[in-house]
């Protein structure tokens, strides 16, 4: 009887604390809602400094909530486009870490990627942003490769890789000028190897000729001018290289450019 006495006193409080809690969750919804439409607003004004402002007080109002979560990734874009690269990456590292299985996660790594591309500089200085862009891309490349994402980051991966060609073929020409003919070979050869499907491989193949008719080493000359012809037939490159070969006599006498292209290039392994 007194079991049932007590149970009936704390019910109307159970009942009332149920209904507070109704509330109050109602409430928080509601606050939820206004922030980050007030946030989504901003952005869409361009206002990213407000917006950003406004997605971290959600976060820190309601940080367990699934809008803290969608906050944070309204905070990585605003600081991306307040060109807050750095603050964009630290979110962009937060987030992975603490939601390695996303659905936006592609997004994230493509935010990443151009947290970086966009820090590139030309090829006379350091290319360590582009280095970093490379690999966020390509991460997302695996990753999701079916993303929308993906297509863009292909193409910037083919341009990251284009300028860190054009870097050493910049390195690769200098020598040339200073005599150091095989400093300069190894760069060319570098975005051979690393890069060969970049705009600088025709050029790249030229400096080798031109480098190794400068060493006297002819029939790496012939070779490499014959793989640059080969692939490259209609280029100023190949046009360029031939006429060097020929300078130095090493075409035989009365035959053609195509029989002596054809000659050099058969049984040649590496061609591209």
């Amino acid at each position: 009887m007194k079991n049932k006495i007590l149970l009936t006193l704390l019910l109307p409080l159970v009942m009332t604390a149920c209904s507070n809690t109704v509330e109050e969750q109602e409430e928080k919804i509601g606050e939820v809602n206004v922030l980050y439409n007030e946030g989504a607003d901003l952005m869409e004004r361009g206002e990213f400094t407000d917006a950003l402002h406004t997605f971290q007080e959600l976060e820190r109002q309601h940080p367990y909530s699934g809008w803290a979560t969608r906050a944070q990734i309204m905070s990585i874009f605003a600081n991306y486009r307040l060109d807050n690269f750095q603050e964009a990456l630290i979110g962009i590292e937060r987030f992975i870490r603490h939601h390695p299985g996303h659905e936006d996660l592609d997004y994230i790594y493509y935010l990443k990627g151009l947290a970086f591309y966009n820090r590139i500089s030309d090829v006379k200085r350091d290319q360590g942003y582009t280095d970093e862009a490379l690999l966020a891309f390509r991460e997302l490349e695996e990753r999701y490769p079916d993303s929308v994402y993906a297509q863009d980051a292909r193409l910037k991966i083919t341009l990251c890789e284009d300028h860190l060609a054009g870097q050493e073929m910049m390195v690769g020409r200098f020598y040339q000028t200073q005599g150091r003919y095989l400093a300069g070979i190894n760069r060319f050869r570098e975005v051979l190897k690393n890069y060969e499907k970049s705009t600088h491989t025709p050029e790249a193949l030229f400096r080798l000729t031109e480098s190794y008719l400068a060493l006297g080493v002819k029939d790496e000359a012939k070779r490499t001018a014959a793989i640059l012809g080969h692939n490259f037939p209609d280029t100023s490159w190949y046009k360029d290289a031939y006429r060097l070969i020929e300078a130095k006599n090493l075409v035989p006498a009365g035959g053609t450019e195509k029989s002596w292209l054809g000659q050099v290039v058969k049984g040649v392994k590496g061609v591209f």
